[in-house]
């Protein structure tokens, strides 16, 4: 079969990672979801998305995790490009292909990273001229997520993740990501969090969540050491409840010497802060060595979000 970056006209877009240095999840609302106070960092692993005019809707899988992909059209490439496409009156079907290098269903955003370079890939390609905050609020329909990636860097994240304010940071953070060989349902480690609040006496005790002084202070000062004591996620004993192993891993990761190691966003993958690069590569040996994880992938942040690579505009 052809396949998208084959065929004229192609428009290629590369969209990061994310992991999620501190994550505060807030009392249930009333419409089932929960306030967020969260500071994302784009990171150096990146899918790409590759989109070309065809005669009906496609999407077609490459990439180390090409296997893991969905390739019918309820993928979220597809809903953006045709939440583009109905917005802007396009009368048009595509070939959509992804790359795929950030790991699946590990808490990492990779499908918000897919739909948000999807939606500047169809722009590029129909001559849309949209500007960021028009992307990111078509980006806020498709997932809470989705906004991130197409801004990169490091910003906080409030409402549901998707109101975004940029935040001051200095410096380069090195960061190893244990990928665990089964992902976690978010809405399970939702549900398991507000269980555990339950027992422990329900969601008068939960605060409104807030981003804390010491992980604004450590971005700012561009200190690992004080990033590492300031990592945070609300949701983590909930992804401990239902993964235990995920727990021997942080802890595992800290005794060989990380300064930090949390669960990224819902999970399972666990990110660890290192020093250097050097260290990071240290860090990754005595983790493979212990065969606690799938895989392990080695990334720095902040990176810039969502950009054009290749674009026919541009030749």
């Amino acid at each position: 079969m052809t396949v998208a970056p084959t065929l004229p006209g192609t428009v290629t877009v590369r969209a990061p990672a994310k992991v999620n240095l501190e994550l505060r999840v807030g009392p249930r609302r009333a419409d089932g979801y929960h306030d967020l106070a969260t500071v994302f960092q784009a990171v150096s692993l990146h899918d790409e998305v590759s989109v070309a005019r065809w005669d009906d809707w496609q999407v077609v899988a490459a990439g180390t995790y090409a296997d893991l992909i969905p390739t019918g059209p309820d993928n979220l490439v597809v809903r953006a490009a045709q939440l583009l496409a109905q917005r802007y009156g396009i009368d048009e079907t595509l070939s959509i292909r992804i790359d795929k290098d950030i790991p699946v269903a590990g808490g990492m955003a990779g499908g918000s990273a897919d739909a948000a370079a999807a939606l500047l890939a169809c722009d590029e390609l129909w001559g849309l001229g949209l500007d960021r905050d028009e992307l990111s609020d078509l980006a806020a329909q498709l997932g809470s997520d989705v906004p991130f990636p197409l801004a990169g860097g490091n910003a906080m994240g409030s409402g549901r993740g998707e109101q975004l304010a940029p935040v001051l940071a200095r410096g380069t953070f090195h960061w190893v990501f244990a990928v665990s060989d089964q992902g976690l349902s978010t809405p399970a480690v939702y549900a398991e969090c507000d269980r555990l609040r339950e027992a422990e006496g329900g969601d008068a005790s939960v605060p409104e969540p807030r981003v804390s002084a010491e992980m604004m202070g450590a971005l700012r000062r561009g200190d690992a050491r004080e990033l590492g004591r300031a990592l945070h996620n609300d949701l983590e004993p909930a992804a401990f409840s239902l993964r235990p192993d995920l727990r021997e891993l942080r802890d595992a990761g800290v005794e060989f010497g990380a300064l930090g190691g949390v669960v990224s966003g819902s999970g399972p993958t666990v990110a660890f802060l290192t020093e250097s690069h050097e260290a990071s590569l240290d860090l990754s040996v005595s983790l493979a060595a212990a065969d606690l994880c799938r895989d392990l992938r080695r990334a720095k942040g902040p990176v810039h979000g969502a950009h054009v690579i290749t674009s026919p505009r541009g030749d």
